[in-house]
């Protein structure tokens, strides 16, 4: 329970929907006991006045017992149905309260855990699957519901009728009622030893049900690679055995609960046998009446349904702990990065990277050795160089969504560490390498870091990015939903939109990470003017493989294994002859063949 433990805060905080609930248990388990009693007192009735009946027999007088005991029967038959009707209004009360508070809770946890993966850092995405993510905020906190609802109900209302029906028995007759209970120590021994299988099994199962969300997702999202290759046999096949794995561990526990119902309901019987066994020799001696054997047997099916609902719910928990456990794992999780308490500012764009060295955490690959340049305002600074250079960690720590390794970054002037992060993000555009749109509009995809939906921006963007003109030729133009749901754009049109996206809304900083590719020479080249444009006076930084791509930035550095190897303007580094000079030629040789073929 020392998981589960992480929710009473929801409980005080829903402290006014579950005092109420467990007194609506209360009362609607009372409205239940007494049934029986009414019942024992109907049959003594019976079993009393029985032999006056057979008295009058041959007698008129014999007709009018017959319609006084019909008549007292009746009455204790409406009593009886009056109270289970009270009982069954309590019950009504007793899920308004409970149930409601648990799906009060279960929007407030599925809130809390989505906001806290908000607030951890790039590197935690990075060591975790998006299946694993997905189901931890799904799957898991549907099982901690159904401990917080039902599972919470249940329990109150087996200990509350406990209470009440051991109780009632001990007041009428002590050793019956200690041998009709007799079986429930060794309930509680076989509950005690199934509760550890229960909780080690359902471990088994959501880590075997992450793993299976995780493999679809996964394939789902690379459908095409795998059409592609022609790997769906594969697949399917790699499939079965993820999923005959979760049904392995699934049929364990389920073979585990298949052996304790009927073992349960059998202790129940054994109670039945006893009750009758030994209320038949109390009768005989007079201790007690056959009404009271009467109720007894009504107290014992009473607990039936909460003995079989103990097996239930005890896997209900234990369940909903593994669960819980899986969550709290995350909610514990500490995010690498934290914003400082400092107020927002304006920044100009001034960037220093001051010996600057990164290493991954989870790798342990050394990205950059000493990285030294400065980026004024209204500069553009390139940066190039060949795959796995570094190009991207210097966008990726510019973002800050890693922190240096050693050296310091300063903008205008100020560690990076210092700067409110929310706002320093805001006015930074950022197009990374791999385009992510989402699955909505177009309008509303260039527009996801404004606030509102402003057309004459987005659609400015748009001219600016070069893609204006593909949009307005598809049908529903800006109202063309992209991503899983839309319209299929080409590469370098998505590209072009999240280009849009970035500068829709003016940065002060704007990082283009090798974002041109799939893009050809003269949209570049249009593209780039438009940027001249926009971004006087503010940072430019873009990675890129191509020479053509950055051969007019003001400043150039050329990267290799994390470190600066060459740095200046195009001419410059054309007059070294160094890696630069290489690079331009191989490209130069490689576009001529292109042109000649």
């Amino acid at each position: 329970m020392k998981d589960l433990a992480y929710l009473n805060k929801f409980f005080v905080k829903y402290r006014w929907r579950l005092l109420p609930g467990v007194l609506f248990v209360i009362i609607s388990n009372i409205f239940s006991v007494l049934p029986a009693q009414v019942i024992r007192v109907a049959l003594d009735l019976v079993t009393e006045n029985i032999g006056v009946y057979h008295l009058f027999a041959g007698f008129s007088r014999q007709s009018m017992v017959y319609d006084i005991f019909g008549a007292s029967l009746l009455l204790f038959g409406i009593v009886v149905l009056v109270l289970s009707l009270i009982r069954g209004l309590f019950l009504f009360f007793m899920r308004q309260t409970i149930i409601l508070m648990s799906r009060h809770i279960e929007y407030d946890l599925k809130n809390e855990i989505y906001n806290h993966y908000q607030d951890l850092s790039l590197a935690f995405y990075r060591r975790h699957n998006t299946g694993d993510l997905m189901n931890r905020v799904t799957e898991d906190v549907s099982r901690v519901r159904m401990y917080l609802g039902p599972g919470i109900m249940y329990t109150i209302n087996t200990v509350v009728l406990f209470i009440l029906v051991i109780y009632a028995m001990l007041t009428v007759n002590v050793r019956l009622a200690i041998f009709s209970v007799l079986p429930m120590p060794i309930l509680a021994v076989i509950i005690y030893y199934v509760n550890n299988v229960i909780n080690f099994r359902s471990e088994k199962i959501q880590e075997r049900l992450s793993a299976l969300s995780s493999f679809v997702q996964e394939n789902f999202s690379g459908i095409r690679i795998m059409k592609s290759y022609v790997r769906e046999n594969h697949v399917r096949e790699k499939f079965a055995i993820e999923s005959d794995d979760y049904k392995t561990h699934s049929m364990a526990l389920v073979k585990v609960q298949a052996a304790f119902y009927p073992l349960m309901l059998f202790l129940v019987g054994f109670s039945n046998v006893i009750t009758i066994y030994i209320g038949g020799v109390e009768v005989m001696k007079g201790n007690i009446t056959p009404g009271n054997i009467a109720e007894f047997l009504v107290y014992l099916n009473q607990l039936t349904f909460p003995v079989m609902a103990l097996g239930w719910v005890t896997s209900l928990i234990q369940r909903a702990a593994a669960s819980q456990k899986r969550i709290n794992e995350f909610l514990h999780e500490k995010p690498d990065i934290v914003s400082p308490d400092v107020p927002a500012r304006t920044i100009n764009g001034l960037i220093e990277f001051n010996n600057v060295s990164f290493v991954y955490p989870d790798t342990g690959i050394q990205a950059l050795k000493n990285v030294t340049f400065t980026a004024n305002p209204g500069e553009m600074v390139a940066i190039i160089g060949r795959t796995g250079s570094g190009k991207s960690t210097i966008a990726n720590l510019l973002l800050r969504m890693y922190d240096t390794t050693g050296g310091e970054i300063l903008i205008d002037q100020q560690p990076i560490k210092r700067l409110n992060l929310e706002s320093y993000r805001s006015q930074i555009g950022f197009v990374p390498q791999e385009v992510f749109l989402f699955s909505d509009t177009i309008a509303n995809n260039i527009a996801f870091s404004a606030d509102a939906l402003d057309m004459p921006k987005v659609e400015q963007a748009a001219r600016d990015a070069a893609v204006y003109s593909n949009i307005i030729e598809l049908e529903k133009g800006f109202e063309t939903l992209i991503g899983e749901r839309g319209i299929t754009l080409s590469g370098g049109q998505k590209q072009r939109v999240s280009i849009a996206r970035a500068i829709v809304k003016h940065p002060q900083i704007l990082i283009f990470d090798d974002c041109l590719s799939a893009v050809d020479t003269r949209t570049e080249e249009e593209i780039l003017h438009n940027l001249g444009r926009i971004m006087q006076g503010k940072t430019n930084i873009i990675i890129a493989h191509r020479i053509s791509t950055i051969k007019n930035a003001d400043k150039i550095l050329v990267l290799d294994n994390g470190e600066i190897i060459e740095q200046g303007n195009h001419q410059q580094l054309m007059q070294q002859q160094g890696t630069y000079f290489e690079l331009y030629e191989k490209q130069l040789l490689e576009e001529e063949e292109l042109s000649g073929n």
